[in-house]
């Protein structure tokens, strides 16, 4: 069966144009074509339908094969461009291979024709999929998923470009009641399909004159610009409003409310993350006082004091001898899903403070970040993984072992000579240590960062980015980069199972990281579906409470003796 084949002929000579199509026709092909001569003939063609490849004869007595090339490359299409002639010299051949054609066949060689296009059709294929993955993966870092509303990352934007433009500015933060409950009870799809008739009835409020945001979990987010107090308790109380009647979920009708804070600017501030906070804090107050609505008050506000606090804490566990120490290292299993095997751990700090108990990392780290201290935790972190990493080697169990970096890391140049002394230091192979950093890490400052991972890759560290899918960074960027493995974020991996367009996006991201050379790996593996989908589609390592929750030290030792020789479960 012969396959279809639209053709543009771009040839004065109606005979030699016959010959092509002849000679495509032998080759297998259904030709439908157009001759055409002159440059307006060429627009019009592109204009009127889509073409699968343009062939055109060099020599052209209205027009030269460069400016024809010239033409199709400003209406943006992608499509094959190829010259035959009679005559071109292989000067003017290079000439036009630099200038963008794809290939060239003299007359007398047209057997070579057909072959030429079978190639040129399959990478048009294969660059229009990687344009559509990217495209897929560029909505996600700035688009949730599960709403299809903006995310966090596209409200910090617009809410900074808001105030950059115009005073005044409000910001209200709407936290779901008891969703957390609905999750436990009719499991998370349910959740989902509730979060999704949510965003859709808030949205039909907010309109065009604002942002409606989803946050992740229970909370979303509305920016309304050049708006002050009035007009966005009046948006609240339709916001209340719109969602008072029941939704339906599952043959059940949920009755759903919320609390919303209001932040405003500049009364309560004019940065987007102090804004935030605000609206944060006035919508616990709302949930405290058992109001639908609270707008932001200075002298309820204690957070910037607990704040305060916690990082001074934080500052002296860190100074603490070893022995006394407040913090300490649990371990995520990596398996191999290629052989089922344990091929490394993701070092995960804890703090078991004194008051409050054991705090997990989104607790402290997230305040640590925003000040110098982060670079001591890395210090710290990185320090205790490789003395473990010792130790294990020594009983000879040699893992790779993945520390986590930050913005602040990147941004300090002696980072590099800091690793290769500590790497000196317990006397660990460069190869068994992994830092892992994530794309919006990465582009706070992109030029620091490539410097200091070049260094890093110098020394044979094992570099890996986090998080991908959900940032900033581009194709083209990632390959700059000495890195080694992606690491897809979990929010794509855990709804890939029941949600066909999360998993394309993860089967995209699996064939991209291959494109490249990298090594793929999976966060966020619940259950065995996933775990079985993620094999099919040639992921290389997952990771996830599946397979293990972080672990300290020695009940890795007793998960890896009671997974080995295999490691899942």
């Amino acid at each position: 069966m012969k396959i279809p084949l639209k053709v543009i002929c771009v040839e004065d000579s109606e005979g030699d144009s016959l010959l092509l199509l002849k000679e495509l026709e032998r080759g297998g092909y259904a030709v439908t074509s157009r001759r055409v001569e002159t440059s307006e003939a060429l627009q019009a063609a592109l204009d009127a339908e889509a073409w699968d490849v343009v062939l055109i004869d060099y020599n052209m007595p209205l027009f030269s094969g460069l400016e024809a090339l010239a033409l199709l490359k400003r209406s943006g299409l992608d499509i094959p461009f190829i010259l035959v002639s009679g005559s071109i010299g292989e000067e003017l051949a290079v000439q036009a291979m630099h200038a963008g054609a794809h290939d060239y066949i003299m007359k007398d060689h047209l057997a070579r024709l057909a072959p030429a296009i079978d190639r040129e059709l399959k990478e048009v294929r294969e660059r229009r999929a990687r344009r559509h993955a990217q495209e897929m993966i560029n909505r996600l870092a700035w688009y949730d998923p599960v709403t299809g509303l903006p995310n966090r990352i596209l409200l910090h934007k617009r809410v900074r470009e808001a105030l950059g433009n115009a005073l005044p500015v409000a910001l209200l933060l709407i936290d779901l009641d008891r969703f957390k409950e609905i999750n436990d009870t009719l499991g998370h799809s349910h959740g989902d399909s509730l979060l999704k008739q949510v965003g859709r009835r808030l949205d039909e409020v907010v309109g065009k004159g604002g942002t409606l945001a989803h946050l992740g979990g229970d909370e979303f987010a509305v920016l309304l610009p050049e708006a002050g107090r009035k007009d966005a308790e009046a948006l609240a109380a339709r916001l209340h409003r719109t969602c008072a009647e029941p939704f339906p979920v599952s043959g059940l009708s949920l009755d759903v409310s919320f609390s919303i804070g209001i932040a405003l600017a500049p009364e309560h501030g004019v940065e987007a993350e102090l804004l935030l906070r605000k609206a944060d804090v006035a919508m616990y107050a709302a949930k405290d006082g058992h109001t639908d609505t609270s707008v932001y008050q200075a002298e309820g506000d204690t957070h910037t004091q607990q704040r305060l606090t916690l990082l001074t804490e934080l500052r002296q566990a860190l100074s603490l001898e070893n022995g006394d120490s407040q913090l300490l290292l649990h371990y995520q299993p990596k398996v191999g899903l290629a052989q089922s095997r344990l091929v490394g751990v993701e070092s995960l700090v804890r703090w078991r403070h004194p008051r409050q108990g054991l705090l997990s990392p989104m607790d402290f780290v997230p305040l640590a970040e925003r000040t110098s201290l982060i670079r001591m935790l890395t210090a710290w972190v990185l320090r205790h993984s490789l003395a473990q990493s010792r130790f294990w080697r020594r009983a000879r169990v040699p893992l790779k072992v993945a520390v986590n970096l930050s913005a602040r890391d990147l941004d300090e140049e002696r980072l590099p000579e800091q690793v290769a002394s500590l790497l000196r230091e317990f006397d660990i192979p460069p190869e068994s240590l992994e830092l892992e950093l994530t794309e919006s890490a990465l582009m706070k400052n992109p030029q620091a960062s490539e410097k200091v991972l070049d260094a890093l890759d110098g020394l044979g560290v094992a570099l890996s980015i986090d998080d991908f899918g959900t940032g900033y960074s581009s194709l083209a960027y990632l390959k700059r980069l000495p890195v080694d493995s992606i690491k897809i974020d979990q929010s794509f991996v855990k709804g890939m199972a029941r949600d066909q367009d999360a998993a394309l996006i993860v089967r995209s991201t699996v064939n991209l990281g291959h494109d490249l050379g990298l090594t793929v790996v999976a966060e966020g593996v619940e259950d065995r579906e996933t775990l079985d989908f993620l094999k099919s589609m040639g992921c290389d390592v997952a990771q996830g409470y599946f397979l293990s929750c972080p672990l300290d030290a020695d009940d890795l030792g007793r998960w890896r003796a009671k997974h080995a020789p295999g490691a899942t479960p």
